[in-house]
C-alpha cells in the first residue's frame, strides 16, 4: 500500500511538474492574483478524474481509437497557437495588468474556459496521464493500482495549490511591467513551442 502509494506520488509529481501550458497559465493567474482557487480546483480535479479513468482502464479505449486523439491534437495545437500569440501581443506592447488591490482582470468564466481547453484539448494530458500512469498503475495489481491512483491524485492537488497559492509572493517582482513582459514573452515561447510540436 505504501510503496503503491508512493510510487504514484512520485509518478504523478514527474509528469505533471514540468514546464507547460497550463502550469504556465496557473502561474499567471496566481501571480495576478486572479482567480487562483477556481483555476487550481479545476486543474486538480481534470488531473483527478483522468488519473481514474486510466487505472479504471479507459486508456486502452483511447489506444484503440487514434482518430479522438488526431482531432484533439488539431484542436488543442490551434488553441496553444492562439493563446501564445495574445501572450507575445501583451509582450511586445508591454500591457501592465492590474495588481491584486485593484481586484481581479478577466472573468472567472474567461478563466474557467481557458484552463479547461489548456486541460482537456492537450492530447499529452491523455498520453500522459490517462496511459501512461495507467499503464504503471496497472503493474501494482488489482488493489494497488487504486494506491497508485490516490499517490497520483495527491502529488496534483498539492502541485496545483502549491503553484497557484506560491505564486502570490512573487508579486512585488512583477510589480514592474519589465517583468510581465519577461513572463509574458515566457509563455507565449511555451505555448507556441508546444503547439509546433503537437503538428510536427
Amino acid at each position: 500500500m505504501i510503496l503503491s502509494l508512493a510510487s504514484g506520488l512520485a509518478s504523478g509529481l514527474s509528469l505533471i511538474v514540468a514546464i507547460g501550458a497550463q502550469n504556465a497559465f496557473v502561474l499567471r493567474q496566481g501571480v495576478q492574483r486572479s482567480h487562483v482557487l477556481l483555476v487550481v480546483a479545476v486543474c486538480a480535479i481534470s488531473d483527478l478524474v483522468l488519473i481514474v479513468l486510466g487505472v479504471a482502464g479507459v486508456g486502452v479505449l483511447i489506444e484503440q481509437a487514434p482518430g479522438v486523439l488526431e482531432a484533439v491534437r488539431w484542436a488543442g495545437a490551434a488553441f496553444l497557437l492562439a493563446y501564445g500569440a495574445m501572450a507575445a501581443a501583451r509582450a511586445i506592447r508591454g500591457t501592465q495588468v492590474a495588481q491584486p488591490a485593484a481586484g481581479n482582470t478577466g472573468t472567472w468564466a474567461a478563466a474557467l474556459g481557458t484552463c479547461l481547453a489548456l486541460t482537456w484539448l492537450n492530447p499529452h494530458v491523455y498520453l500522459d496521464t490517462v496511459l501512461l500512469l495507467g499503464s504503471l498503475a496497472g503493474t501494482h495489481g488489482a488493489d494497488g493500482r487504486w494506491w497508485f491512483a490516490a499517490g497520483a491524485g495527491l502529488g496534483s492537488v498539492a502541485w496545483f495549490a502549491a503553484l497557484g497559492a506560491g505564486a502570490r509572493f512573487l508579486a512585488p517582482l512583477f510589480a514592474r511591467p519589465g517583468s510581465w513582459r519577461v513572463l509574458d514573452g515566457g509563455i507565449a515561447l511555451v505555448m507556441i513551442t508546444l503547439a509546433v510540436m503537437l503538428v510536427t
